[in-house]
């Protein structure tokens, strides 16, 4: 490893990326975020609590790493020497065994059973996760470009020896085998296993891993360039990830990478997408979702909201003064990740990139095709108008699932703004095919393959001034008309933490109505939704 070592002393940035540097608003996030986990941080043992703050004191390894990278950008009083303690016991924690399908992962907790054991069986997703590898991979590549100084030899050599395993397990994923779902059109993990691949052989001269991130890396690309989309498209949380990934290629790799090459383009094109659905005055972005961890920015921690902080400022993003009050709050974790690499990626970025998702410029009409194999059959279509007070995005498909790849698609997604509230309606995926025609104040749902046992299930928000609804008309704010063939007497139902006959979703609240289709019904079944903001 010595030859790595010389290596690492003239390839990485010899300027650490120290917080005086940056932005104002970035200072302000590294700095908020590191306060909280400074609070969830347990010295004695090197690790943070489990930040879920339900699991009866365990700890946590991947925001561990991210709290490490943090540590770094600090540096200060003893900040150094907690980060290489935690970067230890991390890697301390990677399973090693090469015969073993979650070989070169981190495992979950310090406290966890020995993963494939007879009373705590190997399930991926589960007792083990393979995007763990991308995820704190890709945090100790940063820490080597950005903070290797800081490190003691011993410590960069334990980094890179981990880092060969992740890459060489990261091999191991082949997507529709084993349980395993990675291909490249799983956008975020596959551009981390790309990016990975790459530089760790570029640092340890092995071509051969070199060779394999960048075909990778190329199947990634190809994908991309079919409709100027990700795969994964328009989530809150992953988009995030997958503009933190891509940063990484155009950052951290040499010239003749494709990753080096496609990197910034793919994230320009991706932040392009960004301006045309983020509403700034509701603070989301607007429907459709490929992958959602709630229904409402303003109130759940997604990446992108920190993203938005960042560029925007604090009071400009979604998020609330407290964040980690906030559904899906380890998420809060990435603060770091996201300081460290903000101002980097903003270079690649035109100048005043930002300003347009400053303020509501105008009403329009964005269109856009994703392409997601081999869960998609076709292309997808997505068309979302967008007005000052309401937006409506739905997303024509045909799939081989129902939900699509992670089962959380919200393909019909309309949020209106009520009182001082944004209010959300999506339409819970029940079949494989769906065909939507979105128009201003309206949008056409139908079922290519549905019969006379399809059903459209919508689910609204909760309203603060009107805490019980029977119906759609009682929903706040807006004024929403149905027709179609479907049968018009349809079954309201609520989804409450203490009662109703469902039960939240993505930790939302939510009422339920369902429009069945009348009996001996033969045809396309058809819904139409036509909305008016009062």
């Amino acid at each position: 490893m010595l030859p790595y070592l010389l290596v690492l002393a003239t390839t990485c940035v010899t300027t650490l990326a120290t917080p005086s540097s940056w932005s104002p608003d970035v200072q302000q996030l590294f700095g908020d975020s590191m306060k909280w986990l400074d609070m969830n941080y347990d010295s004695n043992e090197g690790y943070l609590y489990d930040l879920n703050t339900q699991e009866a004191l365990r700890h946590e390894t991947r925001s561990s790493a991210w709290y490490a990278l943090g540590l770094l950008a600090r540096n200060e009083n003893s900040d150094v020497a907690e980060a290489e303690k935690i970067i230890g016991n991390v890697i301390g924690g990677q399973f090693k065994n090469t015969t073993q399908q979650w070989y070169g992962t981190y495992q979950k907790y310090p406290e966890e059973p020995e993963v494939g054991s007879p009373l705590y069986s190997a399930k991926i997703y589960n007792s083990w996760d393979p995007n763990w590898r991308g995820f704190v991979g890709t945090t100790f590549i940063i820490i080597l470009e950005e903070y290797s100084e800081l490190l003691s030899a011993d410590t960069q050599k334990l980094i890179l020896d981990s880092l060969v395993h992740t890459a060489i397990g990261d091999s191991y994923r082949n997507g529709g085998q084993n349980g395993d779902n990675l291909y490249p059109s799983y956008s975020n993990p596959a551009i981390m296993r790309a990016f990975v691949s790459g530089w760790v052989g570029r640092k340890t001269y092995d071509q051969n891993m070199t060779s394999a991130g960048e075909a990778y890396a190329n199947e990634i690309i190809a994908l991309f360039n079919k409709t100027n989309t990700l795969s994964e498209f328009n989530s809150a949380t992953y988009t995030g990830v997958s503009v933190f990934g891509l940063t990484l290629w155009s950052t951290y790799l040499p010239e003749d990478s494709a990753m080096s090459q496609m990197g910034p383009v793919m994230l320009q094109k991706t932040w392009d997408s960004l301006s045309q659905l983020w509403h700034p005055t509701m603070k989301n972005l607007a429907g459709p979702w490929d992958r959602t961890y709630g229904y409402d920015m303003n109130r759940y921690v997604s990446i992108m909201a920190l993203w938005f902080w960042a560029y925007l400022g604090k009071n400009a993003s979604s998020l609330i003064s407290q964040p980690h009050l906030m559904s899906h709050s380890p998420d809060y974790a990435w603060g770091p990740l996201v300081a460290v690499l903000a101002d980097t990626q903003a270079k690649h970025l035109p100048d005043n990139f930002f300003d347009q998702f400053k303020k509501f410029d105008k009403e329009h009409t964005f269109t856009a095709q994703a392409y997601y194999p081999p869960y998609d059959l076709d292309t997808r279509n997505i068309t979302t108008w967008m007005s000052e007070k309401l937006t409506i995005g739905g997303m024509s498909f045909n799939q081989t699932v129902v939900g699509g790849p992670a089962g959380t698609t919200n393909p019909v997604v309309v949020q209106w703004i009520t009182d001082d509230e944004v209010a959300f309606l999506t339409l819970r995926p029940s079949e494989k095919a769906l065909r939507t025609e979105v128009s201003p104040g309206k949008v056409v749902l139908s079922y290519p393959s549905g019969n006379a046992d399809s059903k459209f299930q919508l689910i609204a928000t909760t309203f603060k001034g009107r805490k019980t609804l029977a119906g759609i008309k009682h929903m706040q704010g807006i004024s929403m008309t149905p027709s179609g063939n479907i049968n018009m007497a349809y079954v309201t139902k609520f989804a409450g933490s203490n009662g109703g006959e469902l039960s939240p979703s993505n930790t939302f609240e939510y009422w339920s109505f369902t429009w069945s289709m009348p009996a001996g019904f033969t045809g396309v079944p058809q819904l139409t939704l036509e909305f008016e903001v009062s």
